[in-house]
């Protein structure tokens, strides 16, 4: 073994001796996150708990990031490669941790408490982002847009999942609120109401129509979130909720401009007036960053990871693809051992997120990135490249 292969496997060593000294601490905050489930902008509990950590070793810790009370950024190191580690934090309504926030919190913490003692020695400056709202109104974007991932030079966090994938296929999307207002009135004597339910009805249909002539792949969601409250009383408010998913902003957007009809159609048809307002929840496209997927593959990989080459690789969407627009980044995918009805956005998810198969992720994922974020800083080609790329 030459002088620089020994001083390879010295670090990396090291790194994964520090890691491991840290596994149960992150363990017991991944466990202590998941029991503890908060929605999107109220994360407190959970971002107090991380900064808590992280100010113990060593970091400085700016709070309330961009104007969001959760948000943070942690930094250690003084090197010039500046390299973030991305820990989402929140849950969803009703079933908790479904999406496995907690796994990727806690392995973002155990990656970045395990390069610490070394950030100088490899030229790093390590930065945690606390970021909130990823399920519903986009925190990164917001982030993104006040200048939060300025200087960064690259970005990266993991996600559980049922596949091991390393550079998954996530997809734009954007989404409206659709608000019929008619004219209450007795169900007994409707002839001079004007029901606002109906639309959401009229809208619903027109939508389902409109699909065929939707090229493959573009998704258009909807849900009514009011129509009514009793069935003898003709609705005179209705709320609905559209989210449409396209491999692209700019296709989302064009989509959009045939389904807006579509609501408008309810409101012509029922005499209703119809108010449509566009909802802060705004998922870019994600572009990958090969070299710190080939790197990541390899460790993870070394860890017991195998990434088949599965023909689907689509997964939903991730405000992370709107950090990926600004920064070279990376958003592997880490399985767990589940049927595929207990996939995310699932209560059994949620649990799983907090056992074995969370733990797994953490330890797998965390270690991965850590290794990972040394390697780019031993690599002069990727260092040049990545500081050529400052946002």
């Amino acid at each position: 073994m030459n002088p620089r292969e020994t001083a390879v496997t010295d670090i990396n060593d090291r790194i994964a001796s520090e890691f491991g000294k840290n596994l149960e601490a992150i363990l017991g905050l991944s466990h202590e996150i998941n029991a503890n489930p908060e929605l999107a902008f109220e994360e407190y509990q959970t971002s107090s708990a991380l900064i808590g950590i992280l100010e113990q070793h060593g970091f400085t810790v700016e709070k309330e990031t961009a104007g969001l009370p959760t948000a943070f950024v942690a930094s250690v190191g003084s090197g010039d490669l500046v390299f973030g580690l991305c820990a989402e934090m929140d849950a969803l309504p009703g079933i908790g941790h479904g999406c496995g926030h907690n796994t990727i919190a806690a392995a973002a913490m155990g990656a970045a408490l395990a390069l610490a003692p070394f950030a100088d020695e490899l030229g790093l400056t390590v930065r945690v982002f606390g970021t909130p709202a990823e399920e519903k109104g986009t925190g990164k974007e917001i982030m993104v847009q006040r200048g939060v991932f300025d200087g960064t030079h690259a970005a990266m966090m993991i996600h559980p999942s049922l596949k091991d994938v390393v550079t998954p296929h996530f997809r734009a999307s954007r989404s409206w609120q659709v608000t019929y207002t008619g004219r209450g009135g007795h169900a007994s004597r409707p002839w001079s109401a004007l029901n606002a339910a109906d639309a959401t009805v009229l809208a619903q249909t027109a939508i389902a129509l409109l699909r065929q002539q939707l090229r493959d792949g573009i998704l258009v969601h909807h849900v009514v979130r009011e129509a009514g409250a009793a069935v003898n009383v003709i609705a005179d408010h209705a709320v609905m909720e559209c989210m449409i998913r396209a491999d692209t902003i700019a296709e989302v957007d064009e989509v959009w401009e045939r389904v807006r009809p579509c609501f408008d159609a309810g409101a012509l048809a029922t005499g209703t007036s119809v108010e449509i307002a566009t909802l802060p929840s705004l998922y870019r496209e994600f572009r990958h960053d090969q070299d710190l997927a080939s790197l990541f593959q390899a460790h993870a990989e070394s860890l017991g990871r195998t990434f088949p080459d599965y023909p689907d690789k689509l997964f939903g969407s991730t405000d992370m693809g709107n950090v990926s627009q600004v920064v070279p980044a990376l958003h592997p995918m880490l399985s767990f051992d589940l049927p595929v009805e207990e996939g995310n956005h699932t209560a059994a998810f949620a649990v799983a997120a907090g056992g074995e198969n969370g733990d797994r992720v953490v330890a797998d994922g965390g270690l991965a990135m850590a290794l990972t974020i040394a390697d780019v800083a031993r690599s002069p080609e990727i260092r040049t490249r990545l500081a050529a790329n400052e946002s």
